[in-house]
């Protein structure tokens, strides 16, 4: 296994847009070669090495080939993004698109992440041990396919829409969640430890959501079908009682979602 470490030094006064970041670009070069992909800033492109002190040569493979980030790169969008194999660890946080459309190989990132994380992801693992914001593992607006593979966890919170539009994969949230969370998903499982505040699963069509914590504005078009204790998705395991609910009966598809709600922190349901 070979680490090729990247620590800041540049000006990030505009953001700067990494997608090179990836085992994918780095594996095959040396230090030197690495330092020479371009990234852009504004309207131009410039080197890495402008951006980032590089040492250490990538593997001869992708999936030999591991990326550390040694510091804050919350102001650097798209680290990781397409990546298919190898692993990439920021010890800092990361700016938007951090693991977009990924296809395999792991991130970790040790600190939080900005909207669009693990965007219409379709593999591996993104693994956000701070907090995240907006869109996280969603599609693009626009597009009606979301992640499709893979497993993203956070350890902290996640804001709007996490998982909108997805149909497959999963996503893990340790803490809470605001609006929309698992709007228009047709497959895959969201699972939320925490709270969320309104509309989850609307307009969802397949899929499967569960909340631990309490909804504070459940959303029409659910119908409770059970009631349900420990329930365990593969190694995902969501002890205690929960309701289980099928929706969203307020749009006319035909296919309908399960969503599984903590009994005791939502007794008014």
């Amino acid at each position: 296994m070979a680490v090729v470490t990247l620590k800041p030094t540049g000006n990030f006064d505009l953001t700067v847009e990494a997608e090179v970041i990836t085992p994918d670009n780095f594996a095959g070069k040396s230090a030197q070669e690495i330092g020479q992909l371009l990234v852009w800033q504004g309207p131009k492109q410039y080197p890495l090495a402008n951006y980032f002190e590089v040492k250490g040569d990538g593997a001869d493979t992708t999936e030999e080939t591991t990326i550390t980030i040694d510091g804050d790169v919350s102001r650097v969008k798209r680290i990781g993004e397409g990546m298919t194999a190898g692993k990439v660890l920021v010890k800092g946080s990361t700016g938007m698109h951090a693991g977009a459309e990924m296809v395999g190989g792991e991130i970790i990132i040790e600190g939080d992440t900005d909207s669009w994380a693990g965007m219409e992801m379709k593999g591996g693992l993104l693994h956000i041990k701070g907090n995240t914001k907006d869109h996280l593992g969603s599609a693009y607006r626009g597009s009606w396919h979301g992640m499709t593979g893979g497993r993203i966890v956070v350890d902290g919170d996640a804001v709007n829409q996490v998982g909108g539009g997805m149909s497959g994969g999963e996503i893990v949230i340790g803490g809470s969640v605001k609006h929309f969370c698992g709007i228009r998903i047709n497959g895959g499982l969201i699972v939320v430890k925490g709270d969320a505040f309104r509309t989850v699963g609307a307009e969802m069509t397949g899929g499967t959501i569960v909340v631990g914590g309490t909804i504070e504005r459940f959303t029409p078009g659910f119908i409770q079908e059970d009631t349900e204790s420990d329930i365990k998705f593969d190694d995902i395991e969501c002890t205690g009682e929960y309701k289980k609910f099928t929706g969203d009966y307020a749009i006319p598809q035909k296919g309908k979602g399960t969503m599984y709600v903590s009994s005791v922190n939502n007794e008014c349901l």
